[in-house]
């Protein structure tokens, strides 16, 4: 609900309060975000930033005062919100308020960006115009608030009024201006097989802290999502404000801390190698900013963004479905693959009671390895006589579903598409371009090559029985030609699979990108799961997995059961723990099924059985991370169906010691008058119990040891 009262705007969620306010000079100034007060005209309550000192008495100190969108160098010092290059070579504006509009009903819309939506949730947009007289600059700022959530999802726009080129150096999406106090930023960093590594700083005053990636992506360096909280915070107390970024190309996120411990966090476009000339009525908009408030730590936090993806984000028909259980080939052939290999994979799979059959990299062109092909979507007839047609048809002949790897982004210098179309790689002119993985990057700021890799896709996908796309990116930008590329770049990547994902809802796609590479929410509007990482093994994915929850759905965490010693780091687990593992997301399994061994075959049906009994739940219910793999020695996560009827305990021991007592793990969320019958080892427990006293659970005598409980209510 949005109220103007007054020189004041109130945006009520579920339980917050969003206040903002214009002072007589017309500056749209920050009142409170947080717990949920009462909506009336807060506009005279400027006393607590009054300044003494620092500017002449006629004009308004923005230096100390909460903003909405601040600008730099007039009467404010600090980051600015936005920055502009004027007709006459300096950067100054000063933006006054000239009108507020309320769009009832309505979630705004971005064209070319992914954006949250209304569904059948209520929601109002605020649209704030903002005007600088003598630089005839535009802004107009957009804040959706649904009833329902405690979120705020914010944008802007910068539009040229003048008559001149202006040049946009830096548009932030959101700014917020946070009270005076002491502050920890908690943000997600990492590399290739170790994605989103947790991480906190605290930030004392006059510091700032920047996270920011301008590799060409997301990144699997720095996510594009971060907490800031009080310094007492944790999973279940404490203050937390969250921002993610809808948005999957250069990013930044930036906290810095004022002379007064006030604190300024913005987040949106990375400014560094962006660039924007604004001609007369042209104008640019910023990817959305989602950010959201908890009074009761992370792990509130973390319900909230899953909620509001699943129902406001994800538009795909499987968001609300349970995907089929599959096998997918890459670990267990790599490359070297014949159709005959393949079908006898694709028959025990069926044996095993899997649902579909994925075949990965090396199906066209001349692709025996990385070294060639990219962009040759054509089959490789030397491998599949049958081709895609024939090979999808055995496999459904099975009783399987089908699906396949492609790379659509990239070119290999060696391909045919590269030795007829070489301008079409992303190069700077006059240098030989750097290939990663013996590969280039497809210019997707042309239209031409949009609409070259929408047809691919689209060819391959009208002539095969194909329900299953998992859809890679596997370098990082270089050779970027020219200031602002990387957001034109993105913009084609949207509408890429905006087109594609249309025009075959019913196929299931993965994103991919070198594994957890772009695991963002750009991408989950278009694609309900995504490859974690290239790292499959159980026990380095319990922190990949744990912090990945954070911000993202659990369902939407593509999570495989492969061989053991694992590929990656060489790490012997049991196959249970493997899978206790995976059951934290969507399951599967990658690996060469014809080498099981008679108990392993047994265990992977037990295993598949017992995952169709948690997929709704998983997909659905509520997470609560008990134990910190980053904290302690264990790892132990609870979801809970929104009923609170069924809950599943996931835990691990990492390391095993002798004559050691377990903690006890206390439960939540249950219905404590209620019994729950644990189905896999048969106890009744009541819930008052689970929850208040808790219970021991009883770990295997080894490393790398595995609990799981299925919780479902008796009565």
């Amino acid at each position: 609900m949005i109220e103007r009262i007054g020189n004041t705007v109130c945006l009520t969620g579920r339980d917050i309060s969003y206040i903002m306010f214009t002072n007589e000079n017309g500056d749209l100034l920050h009142f409170h975000f947080g717990k949920k007060i009462k909506s009336m005209d807060y506009s005279r309550m400027t006393d607590e930033w009054h300044e003494e000192w620092g500017y002449a008495t006629n004009q308004f100190p923005l230096d100390v005062y909460p903003q909405e969108y601040p600008s730099y160098g007039l009467t404010d010092l600090r980051n600015p919100a936005y920055s502009v290059l004027n007709s006459d070579n300096n950067n100054l504006s000063m933006l006054c308020v000239k009108d507020f509009i309320i769009h009832k009903g309505q979630a705004y819309q971005i064209n070319g960006l992914p954006c949250l939506f209304s569904a059948k949730s209520p929601c109002d947009t605020l649209e704030v115009i903002l005007y600088d007289e003598v630089t005839c600059l535009e802004v107009r700022l957009f804040y959706t608030v649904f009833d329902e959530y405690n979120v705020i999802a914010r944008s802007a726009a910068i539009v040229n009024r003048s008559e001149h080129n202006i040049k946009l150096l830096s548009a932030y999406s959101a700014s917020l201006d946070l009270p005076v106090g002491e502050y920890d930023m908690i943000h997600f960093a990492g590399s290739w097989g170790r994605e989103r590594e947790l991480a906190r700083t605290p930030i004392k005053i006059g510091m700032k802290a920047e996270i920011e990636n301008a590799r060409g992506g997301s990144g699997h360096q720095l996510n594009p999502f971060v907490m800031i909280s009080s310094v007492d915070a944790d999973e279940e107390k404490g203050e937390v404000y969250g921002f993610s970024l809808i948005y999957s190309g250069n990013h930044s996120s930036v906290a810095k801390s004022d002379q007064f411990r006030g604190l300024r966090v913005q987040q949106g476009i990375n400014p560094n190698g962006f660039e924007c000339v604004l001609g007369k009525d042209e104008e640019f908009y910023t990817p959305q900013c989602v950010i959201c408030y908890s009074s009761s730590g992370f792990g509130a936090i973390s319900r909230e963004y899953h909620d509001l993806f699943r129902n406001n984000l994800m538009r795909s028909k499987w968001t609300h479905m349970n995907r089929p259980l599959l096998l997918n080939n890459w670990e267990g052939t790599y490359f070297n693959f014949t159709e005959e290999k393949l079908l006898d994979m694709a028959a025990r799979a069926k044996e095993l009671g899997l649902d579909l059959f994925v075949l990965d990299d090396g199906w066209f062109g001349k692709r025996n390895d990385d070294k060639s092909s990219l962009g040759d979507w054509t089959v490789n007839k030397d491998k599949l006589p049958s081709g895609l047609s024939g090979l999808a048809d055995k496999i459904n002949k099975l009783g399987l579903k089908f699906g396949i790897w492609i790379e659509p982004e990239m070119i290999s210098p060696d391909s045919e598409l590269y030795r007829a179309h070489p301008d079409w790689a992303v190069h700077v002119r006059g240098r030989e371009p750097v290939e990663i993985r013996n590969q280039l990057i497809l210019d997707l700021s042309r239209d031409d090559v949009c609409e070259y890799v929408i047809n691919a896709v689209k060819n391959i996908l009208s002539n095969a029985n194909i329900e299953y796309v998992k859809w890679d990116m596997n370098r990082q930008m270089t050779d970027i030609p020219c200031a602002g590329y990387n957001h034109r770049y993105t913009l084609g990547v949207y509408r890429v699979m905006s087109e594609i994902t249309s025009m075959f809802p019913d196929v299931l796609f993965e994103g991919c990108s070198a594994g957890g590479g772009r695991f963002d929410a750009g991408i989950l509007a278009y694609m309900p799961q995504i490859w974690a990482s290239d790292n499959s093994d159980a026990v380095s994915r319990l922190k990949i997995q744990y912090s990945t929850s954070i911000p993202y759905p659990v369902y939407s965490i593509s999570s495989h059961v492969t061989a053991s010693p694992n590929h990656q780091c060489g790490r012997i687990t049991s196959l249970k723990t493997r899978a206790a593992s995976a059951y934290m997301g969507t399951f599967g399994y990658e690996l060469d099924v014809t080498k099981l061994t008679d108990d392993e075959i047994t265990q992977i049906k037990e295993q598949i059985s017992f995952d169709r009994r948690i997929q709704t739940l998983v997909r659905e219910g509520d997470l609560y991370r008990i134990l910190s793999p980053y904290d302690t020695n264990f790892s132990v996560s609870e979801i809970v169906s929104k009923d609170r009827r069924k809950a599943l305990l996931t835990a691990c021991k990492v390391l095993t010691a002798g004559q050691e007592k377990n903690a006890r793990i206390k439960l939540r969320n249950l219905n404590t008058d209620k019994q729950y019958k644990d189905v896999v080892s048969g106890k009744i427990y009541r819930g008052d119990l689970l929850m208040y006293r808790g219970i021991m659970l009883n770990y295997d005598a080894c490393d790398f040891a595995s609990v799981v409980m299925l919780l479902e209510q008796t009565d």
